[in-house]
């Protein structure tokens, strides 16, 4: 899987949300909290202002595990890629992964519902010689009237499980109760990214058919099949069909 192209995929969907016409946000109030919360907590937090594209990082001494120097950090982007870069990189494909079905599902609760909800994952640092696991968290503060994100935060911090075992563990936790959110509760909205008849040729395309074959089992013209594949190819924001195919296994469109 390409840790590039899902993260294309990550910025295109926050990055071209529209937002309503004078439209601007306080962010002091937010950067006060995050601010006060590293202080107790010891962690690092990641403001991201997608509106200006943007992110301010509020760091403690654990900052340290990312290479990251001393004091608070402003960055001209709404990703992370100076704490992402220290991360293992499959780690970060599910964790991008997480966030587009996060997103996808937030966006489709009540404006006064999606505070209650926050991804919980644990990521590996890169280096084999000196593993370490972080606990992240995505959490969304502020939304714009529209229902697109303008703000969002991600903590790090040392995880206490340092038991080996593939996958990042990730979840969709309700902060309130502490219900675990099922898959299925969220994956439908992340099929929504392509069509039912495109899921349908990737699948086949997954399981090693080439598009005069897929014309044939669904009995329409390989010109279609092969606007179909480059649809798909353009909404995933890949390169190729192979890693449209890798983007979909990660995010559960297709199933391995």
């Amino acid at each position: 899987m390409s840790k590039v192209s899902i993260e294309e995929q990550l910025a295109s969907t926050f990055l071209k949300q529209t937002f309503l016409d004078g439209e601007t946000l306080n962010i002091d109030d937010y950067k006060k909290l995050a601010s006060a919360y590293v202080s107790i907590e010891q962690c690092v937090a990641v403001l991201s202002d997608y509106q200006a594209d943007c992110s301010y990082i509020y760091n403690s001494d654990f900052g340290k595990i990312f290479g990251l120097p001393s004091g608070d950090l402003f960055i001209d982007s709404a990703f992370e890629d100076c704490i992402f870069d220290k991360l293992n990189s499959n780690d970060v494909v599910e964790r991008h992964a997480l966030e587009l079905q996060f997103y996808q599902f937030l966006k489709n609760l009540p404006s006064e519902e999606y505070r209650k909800y926050s991804t919980f994952t644990r990521l590996r640092t890169s280096d084999p010689e000196n593993l370490s696991y972080i606990n992240h968290r995505t959490m969304y503060l502020k939304k714009s009237p529209n229902g697109n994100i303008l703000l969002s935060l991600c903590l790090y911090a040392p995880s206490t499980d340092s038991q080996f075992r593939n996958g990042i563990d990730g979840k969709i936790v309700n902060i309130q109760t502490g219900e675990t959110i099922a898959s299925e509760k969220y994956k439908p909205y992340s099929e929504k990214i392509l069509s039912k008849r495109e899921l349908e040729i990737l699948t086949l395309v997954a399981k090693g058919n080439n598009s005069d074959q897929i014309a044939d089992l669904l009995n329409i013209s390989v010109y279609t099949v092969r606007r179909h594949r480059q649809n798909i190819i353009q909404k995933m924001k890949v390169a190729n069909t192979t890693e449209a195919l890798k983007t979909a296994f990660v995010m559960g469109l297709i199933n391995a």
